[in-house]
């Protein structure tokens, strides 16, 4: 029987906690915040909880409270990781994160995600695992890109495309933290191209994608983890010399965030207004209606009546096969905001990418990963991975792949 420590209870850890709650193998879930009432209030509705505080800026704390256990799940933003995995470190259990950045702090996206990888040796000698990006994007989106690299014998570039067409009467421009969605937004997003990483602007390379079913939609490149970690691997044999990666994401809450960043109110540099700083950013941060984030809110959301409700995300790869050029394009299945809502009583981002995460933790708990050291899904192995597709399966998290081969 498994102990698993989920740190950080927001959205998606929450999502981790309950599932965890009905996992035969897993004794005890210590759901950890800051926020005690959060936490207190998650163990009023699970059977296998305890519900405590913890300052994660202290990593003596967290390795307290992760004291024989056997996996800590890290709901946190990136920031915290190091401190979560020195605990994991300390108290020798396997670790888990959502994503790996960027962080609040003086080093790029990169280095970020290097300074992560580079703990791999000593989770080898530890003897545990420690599984990073696990959420849909990055997540669900490296492991269905780990099933096509199988069937390639090279490859030259990889597309992930993220659109994201819900839109609401009542305005709800973001369906996850708005201060996030513009930050990431006004970030120089990272793409690796031709083997070398490059700092691009912000809303780089509009074009119009044409996805099955729903035709041409515009999409521009995001800052995201996976051409960083596909990069930095790209010499490692399950990446099959690949030379490019791309992330790209669009949607009517991309439109908006990129008509503000070109007014310059995605700027962090005080403007003076008849007098009066007033940092754009978090003006705009603070006039953006939040993200409905409970039941009673969402229902409010789909009783007032929805606009569109349409979405794409497609894991594209190019390469070579027998020497013919062959393309794989993945198209993701899952519910939609009234479906979510409907099944589990959250939103769609939500379900997907915290029944994804759920999935990894699923992984560890059941002893599914025989690997040790620090890795992300691209680099599970394939009993691993087939066992992800099959549990997600039962979920409603599908996959449809459409493999086009020139004859010439």
């Amino acid at each position: 029987m498994k102990r698993v420590v989920v740190i950080g209870v927001g959205a998606q850890g929450g999502t981790i906690a309950k599932k965890l709650d009905a996992e035969p193998a897993v004794e005890e879930i210590i759901c950890a915040d800051y926020d005690l009432k959060a936490t207190k209030e998650l163990e009023k509705t699970l059977k296998k909880a305890k519900a405590v505080r913890v300052n994660a800026k202290d990593k003596r704390e967290i390795i307290d409270i992760s004291k024989g256990t056997d996996l800590i799940v890290n709901g946190l933003p990136p920031d915290f990781n190091m401190n979560v995995m020195d605990a994991a470190l300390e108290n020798r259990c396997n670790y888990q994160d959502l994503a790996c950045g960027p962080i609040n702090e003086n080093i790029s996206f990169i280095d970020t995600v290097k300074r992560e990888l580079n703990r791999d040796e000593e989770f080898k000698k530890t003897g545990i695992t420690g599984l990073m990006n696990t959420g849909s994007a990055p997540g669900l989106a490296n492991i269905i890109t780990r099933e096509s690299l199988d069937k390639l014998d090279s490859c030259e570039k990889i597309e992930i495309l993220v659109y994201d067409g819900v839109w609401s009467k009542k305005f709800i421009p973001f369906w996850w933290s708005p201060e996030t969605a513009f930050g990431d937004m006004a970030a120089q997003p990272v793409v690796f191209e031709n083997g070398k990483f490059k700092m691009v602007n912000p809303f780089n390379n509009p074009k119009m994608e044409d996805f099955r079913g729903l035709g041409k939609r515009r999409m521009v490149d995001h800052e995201h983890e996976e051409p960083v970690t596909m990069g930095l691997l790209s010499k490692h044999p399950a990446l099959k010399g690949v030379k490019s990666v791309y992330f790209r994401y669009g949607g009517p809450a991309l439109d908006l965030a990129e008509y503000f960043y070109k007014m310059g109110l995605l700027s962090e540099k005080p403007v003076d207004v008849n007098g009066a700083k007033v940092i754009p950013m978090e003006l705009i941060s603070k006039l953006t209606p939040p993200a409905p984030k409970y039941p009673d809110e969402i229902q409010a959301v789909l009783d007032e009546g929805m606009i569109s409700e349409e979405g794409a995300f497609v894991i594209r790869l190019f390469g070579e096969k027998n020497g013919k050029k062959v393309k794989y394009e993945n198209y993701v299945m899952a519910p939609g905001l009234t479906e979510s809502f409907k099944k589990a009583k959250i939103t769609h981002e939500s379900y997907i990418t915290g029944q994804s995460a759920f999935l990894f933790t699923k992984m560890l708990v059941n002893n599914k990963i025989k690997t040790k050291g620090v890795f992300p899904p691209e680099l599970l192995e394939e009993k691993a991975r087939a066992y992800f597709f099959k549990e997600a399966a039962k979920l409603d998290i599908t996959v449809d792949e459409i493999v086009e081969t020139k004859l010439y």
